[in-house]
């Protein structure tokens, strides 16, 4: 009896320290992982739609696709083939939270009018930008911030990985940017002159349990222009493990210059630790025109980052937590006897 009653005891204090490991360990990677900047690239790709963080501070980042497909127009009778290229430069710099980028989007259209027998010689072709933006990025709330800072339940690793009702509130970043339509009569955009317009996006991001991420965007376009557009864009991806993902998205938007709803899906590859590699599909639920288009695309990073700057209160509690962590970090780097060890031994400076 004594026997059992032992051996039960020190079943349950394994299971226990087993427990406690596992919790400690998911709290050191939340307190690595503290800052915007991760191991991973971390890309807008393969949608369209922004995410809510930076890419990191000293991070340059190209993200680029091509596309190609077909627009039928039912009402004009004509069929165009399409040959796009999109592209992204992204950089974080100052501040985590903050990143600036130029993003664009380039598409060339041959059109054939299917009332007529012409040959090739007779086609409409046309080519030019649909978009050029100049902006900035600035997360201004990060909810999970304050949960890596509370810290795992050391009690429970089911209560750690089970959906809870904070798991709703996303993380918030705006983005504010310049339209560059300087191109006289561009058959993709609104105006006949060049023009300088607003941009505006509201985005937010859900990082669910099981490798889920739920991103929706506002966005606001061409405001100062007479023909403004409004939209939105809701991503929900899913990294089936730690080197795929795939995605689903739907885009809508409206103005009086064109109006649609699109819907693309899709899969991505992780190469390394700053390769990315995307393959998706877009079609919309109209016939005027009615789209559809492949797309293959590609992202990499040149991560200078050196250093990670945690995302922290402001105010008093703020400075506190930066001045422990300093404290922290020169303690590390130097003892305060005028040693350093240099992992073999002491050496005298």
């Amino acid at each position: 009896m004594i026997n059992s009653y032992i051996f039960e005891r020190n079943q349950r204090t394994a299971m226990h320290t087993r427990i406690l490991g596992i919790s400690l360990l998911f709290f050191f990677i939340s307190y690595v992982s503290f800052s915007q900047y991760t191991e991973m690239i971390n890309t807008n790709r393969p949608g369209v739609s922004q995410g809510a963080f930076s890419v990191g501070t000293n991070v340059l980042q190209f993200e680029t696709g091509l596309r190609y497909g077909t627009e039928e127009h039912r009402l004009l009778d004509t069929k165009a083939t399409i040959f796009g290229w999109d592209y992204a430069v992204r950089y974080g710099f100052w501040r985590e939270e903050l990143e600036v980028s130029i993003i664009g989007d380039f598409q060339r259209n041959v059109v054939d009018d299917l009332r007529t027998t012409a040959d090739d010689d007779d086609k409409n072709t046309f080519a030019n930008f649909r978009s050029n933006t100049i902006g900035a990025k600035y997360l201004i709330y990060d909810p999970y911030r304050q949960m890596e800072a509370e810290g795992p339940n050391l009690y429970s690793w089911k209560a750690n990985n089970r959906f809870q009702w904070a798991d709703l509130i996303p993380a918030i970043s705006v983005y504010a940017g310049l339209n560059v339509d300087i191109i006289v009569e561009n058959p993709y955009t609104p105006e006949s002159t060049g023009t300088l317009s607003p941009k505006f996006v509201l985005s937010t991001q859900n990082n669910w349990i099981g490798g889920f991420v739920f991103v929706t965007n506002i966005v606001v376009d061409r405001i100062t222009t007479d023909f403004p557009s409004y939209g939105y864009i809701v991503t929900l991806t899913h990294a089936t493990n730690d080197y795929f993902s795939i995605f689903l998205e739907n885009q809508g938007f409206k103005s009086d210059f064109y109006a649609d709803q699109l819907l693309r899906g899709g899969v991505a590859a992780l190469i390394n630790e700053n390769l990315h590699v995307d393959l998706s599909a877009t079609i919309n639920f109209k016939d005027t025109p009615s789209v559809f288009y492949g797309r293959v695309g590609v992202a990499y990073r040149f991560d200078m980052h050196d250093r990670d700057e945690y995302i922290e209160e402001k105010g008093k509690a703020g400075r506190e937590k930066r001045k422990k962590y300093r404290e922290q970090k020169k303690e590390k780097n130097q003892r305060k006897d005028g040693f350093e060890d240099d992992g073999g031994g002491l050496l005298e400076e």
